[in-house]
């Protein structure tokens, strides 16, 4: 048992030392001896259960049961059409599932947590599944444990084990004890840590000594699977939609056959056009296109450095109105650099090619930083909080060798920054002295400090001093610096946190900028003509927030910024009345963050948040959409989020609602084209069944179609690329309908003109032989040829509309006739097929088909452009208007 040994024996036992950890090919032997760091899920469906799902719908249901009975009839060619229009469905529908699976397995490894680990002497962070036994694990505040730990340094370390234990309250951590009982229970195991806990407060190392379903974990897991399954709003609203229409449509079809029994038709035919005309009319394509655009729009966005963890988000980010971004790493370049340090002396400008002419106090300064720290800096490779790294390359410049330092000044104690107190202090041993030493926010370090180093003495703290300061800090805010304070104590043995931060000595602070992101400015630009308010929210001081903001463009004037302090004195009402005037909030914790947000949220706002750290979980679950920073980010933040940003970068939080918006709106043209199509062929069917002529399709070609208009231009509408002009555009409405925007009397009008051009086809088949579909007696090539017709051109007509579907105003000149190439492959591969059903023999038979002459053909491609040159005079129409709107 790890937890009854001593870290000697552990350390022993597991070959490794502490100091320097595993060495690359050390780990690489044990990660091939041990396997992946992985938890076993449950068994991935087989492409034949995954066949039998598809096959699971009352839709199959109804075309079976037409299958069998038209086997009785001896319609065999029918049977087998039938037939292989259900096996084609379900297989695409498994190729859809499959991709779709996929897809989320790639965002899922992408999004799989990291771990600090220290290899051949250097911390790095590799992803979990690496992690082997007797690798040394960096612990720290809002990171995931990746494997089993016996510990080996602890500093005030608190672990929440409720994933494993079912005991909220966080777990006190020593690495120093150990338990003798070997039936010591999980929960009591203070010198171990567990895979899936969470480290939320202090610091640790530890050794790991169990990984994959070797861990305590693994153990009783016997599945872990963290996607769920649940529909989006829109797949919701639209199931809702298609349940509506196919209601309606069982209806017409019941009616029809009504029809047809009173008027003396052959049943047994028209059971089958019943049945045909229910399916092809209800838009059972519907969750697939949703499931393909969606699936092809998360794994684009990926790759553009946004991850969607939860599928909600893609349609809520078309809706944002309002973004509430981090300043740094987020807006800045989250490349912290000290620019000024300040002490009694005065200030002092330092840069990295001036290594000289430190003074004594400034290097006690520089000393102080990098012991009070936990980040770390060799050969270009950094690990830590930016300001922390910032603070270690302030030392190389003033000459500190910060090996032999570290070296000679252990760490005994810590009291751990958090956001409350804004300070952070160690306790360090160096040759048998123990100092204190804390930094942190420069007002907060007044507070508790009672001297200050003066000309390398020790005098009171005055009020005088703490002017110098205050004008100082004042000073460099105004540049956009942010300023961090130092301060030191000797004390004659180790203390408890409690007494660190007390009687302070006064070293001095210094000023670091971390400069603009160069692209944001131009997003935040695109955001505002897109009705996008951007909001800066930080612990930095105001007047460094506000200069920041002032250059972005996000803010005009001082006015418009407000600190954490100013919030706290409005009554909740009182700040939600005035929260929309704000543009940046600086010196706020964590709890404004929700009280910001739901204050937005009040006025009817769809707001997004940026966040990092643990604390920010509720902000993050309290927006619309949460996004957590995939670099600097904790794993509760991500685990909190409902988008991660790979690249930390504000201006993919607008590319992203960009992207949203325009998956959204090819969900929208790909959904109403579908409706559009259905609709026409049940006007064609009804209307002429309605006034006794014989039906204009029979059930075979129905299906047909239905399979056509399905699989290739809905899902191709759903691939467009995006509009440029998207962000031209307000936000949408989220309690918007579906139809809003002229979109159902573009169907409406769409089907009903389909519908007629169809009836009008099967008409002029008639014609052309010398005879009428009134006409009681009709040669039977007649009524072949008047169906060919109206067969060719109820699909002409939906494949060459499909391109005035791209865009509800703009011509198909202007979007681009080759913008799309998937839709004009879609267009050309549908006309191949009709060609090759028209023109084989035995498909031909098959669909009681027959060759059109060239009268016939000329009538099927004017016919069949129609919809397409109506639709684009109609959108000329709306152009002039909206001229004539904005003159």
């Amino acid at each position: 048992m790890w937890f009854s040994k001593s870290i000697e024996e552990v350390l022993k036992e597991l070959k490794v030392d502490p100091k320097q950890g595993l060495s690359d090919a050390e780990a690489k032997a044990r990660l091939e001896k041990y396997g992946p760091n992985i938890l076993k899920g449950k068994a991935k469906k087989s492409i034949f259960r995954m066949l039998v799902e598809q096959l699971q719908d009352w839709l199959i249901y109804v075309l079976i049961a037409a299958v069998v009975i038209t086997l009785f009839m001896g319609e065999y060619v029918d049977a087998v059409i039938i037939l292989v229009v259900i096996i084609l469905n379900a297989v695409l529908g498994v190729v859809q599932e499959v991709k779709a699976g996929n897809a989320i397995e790639a965002l899922q490894k992408i999004a799989s947590p990291k771990a600090l680990v220290r290899r051949g002497g250097v911390v790095k962070e590799v992803g979990s599944e690496s992690v082997v036994p007797g690798d040394v694990l960096v612990l720290d505040a809002g990171r995931f444990i990746a494997a089993d730990l016996r510990l080996i340094e602890s500093a005030n370390l608190q672990i929440e084990e409720s994933a494993l234990t079912g005991e909220s309250v966080p777990s006190s951590k020593d690495a120093t004890l150990t338990h003798t009982d070997p039936q010591t229970p999980v929960g009591d195991r203070a010198n171990s840590a567990f895979m899936s806990t969470l480290v939320t407060y202090g610091r640790g190392l530890g050794v790991v000594i169990g990984t994959g379903m070797d861990t305590e974990v693994g153990k009783i897991a016997k599945i872990i699977d963290t996607e769920e399954e649940s529909q989006t709003p829109l797949e919701v609203r639209l199931e809702k939609l298609g349940k509506t229409l196919g209601k309606l449509a069982i209806g017409i079809c019941v009616l029809i056959f009504g029809v047809a029994m009173l008027q003396g038709r052959d049943l047994a035919e028209m059971f089958l056009i019943s049945v045909s005309l229910a399916v092809a009319s209800i838009p059972e394509g519907l969750a697939a296109i949703v499931a393909i655009v969606l699936s092809i729009g998360v794994t684009s966005m990926s790759r553009h450095n946004a991850i969607i963890r939860r599928l909600p988000a893609v349609e809520t980010l078309g809706s944002v109105n309002i973004i509430c971004s981090d300043k740094t790493g987020t807006l800045t370049q989250n490349k912290m650099t000290v620019i000024q340090y300040f002490s009694t002396a005065g200030e002092v400008t330092v840069g990295r090619e001036k290594r000289n002419g430190a003074t004594e106090d400034a290097k006690l300064l520089a000393r102080a930083m990098v012991l009070c720290s936990d980040a770390t800096y060799e050969d270009g490779e950094a690990t830590g909080d930016p300001t922390e790294i910032a603070l270690l390359l302030f030392a190389d410049d003033l000459g500190l060798e910060r090996k032999a330092l570290n070296a000679a000044n252990k760490r005994v104690g810590e009291f751990a920054f958090d956001s409350d107190r804004k300070l952070m202090s160690t306790l360090n041993e160096e040759n048998g002295r123990f100092t204190v030493y804390t930094k942190g926010a420069i007002d907060n370090l007044l507070n508790i400090s009672t001297h200050v180093l003066e000309h390398g003495q020790v005098v009171p703290l005055t009020d005088a001093h703490k002017q110098q300061f205050y004008a100082a800090t004042d000073n460099m805010s105004g540049k956009a610096l942010r300023t961090l304070g130092v301060a030191y104590r000797p004390v004659d043995s180790v203390i408890g946190t409690s007494e660190m931060e007390k009687d302070l000595i006064l070293l001095g602070m210094v000023g670091m900028i971390d400069p603009p992101r160069i692209e944001v400015k131009a997003s935040v630009e695109k955001a505002r003509n897109a009705g996008i308010t951007s909001m800066m929210i930080t612990g930095d001081h105001k007047n460094t927030a506000y200069a920041i903001a002032h250059e972005l463009g996000i803010a005009e004037n001082i006015s418009q910024a407000i600190t954490g302090q100013e919030i706290d004195a409005f009554t909740e009402q009182a700040f939600s009345e005035k929260v929309s005037g704000f543009r940046v909030f600086a010196r706020v914790s964590p709890e404004h963050k929700v009280k910001i947000v739901r204050a937005l949220k009040a006025h009817g706002n769809i707001v997004s948040m940026t966040g990092d750290g643990v604390n920010d979980a509720p902000s993050l679950n309290a927006a619309d959409i949460g996004v957590a920073m995939g670099i600097t980010g904790t794993d509760v933040a991500k685990s909190a989020s409902d988008m991660i940003l790979t690249d930390d970068n504000f201006a993919t939080i607008v590319s992203a609602i960009e992207q949203g918006r325009n998956i959204y709106n090819n969900i929208r043209k790909a959904v109403i084209f579908l409706l559009t199509c259905n609709l026409g062929e049940v006007v064609a069917m009804f209307m002429t069944l309605l006034i006794g002529w014989e039906a204009p399709l029979i059930a075979t070609q129905l299906l047909w179609i239905n399979l056509i208009t399905d699989s290739l231009p809905a899902v191709a509408l759903g691939m467009d690329p995006g509009d440029p002009d998207v962000m031209q555009e307000k936000p949408r409405d989220p309690e918007e309908s579906f139809f809003a925007g002229g979109a159902g009397i573009r169907a409406v009008g769409g089907g009903l003109l389909i519908g007629g051009l169809t009836i009008l086809a099967f008409w002029f088949g008639y014609y052309e032989h010398g005879y009428s579909p009134f006409d009681d007696v009709v040669p039977v090539d007649t009524l072949e040829n008047a169906r060919t017709l109206a067969f060719m051109t109820l699909v002409a007509c939906q494949l060459f509309y499909s391109l005035a579907m791209r865009n509800p105003v703009k011509s198909i000149f202007r979007i681009g006739v080759f913008s799309n190439k998937y839709l004009l492959g879609a267009i050309l591969l549908g006309l191949v097929l009709q060609l090759v059903v028209i023109g084989i023999p035995f498909m031909q038979e098959a669909f009681n088909l027959q060759m059109l002459d060239v009268q016939g053909w000329v009538m099927v491609l004017f016919l069949g452009l129609v919809p397409l040159l109506i639709n684009e005079l109609f959108k000329i129409f709306l152009r002039v208007r909206q001229r004539k709107a904005l003159a």
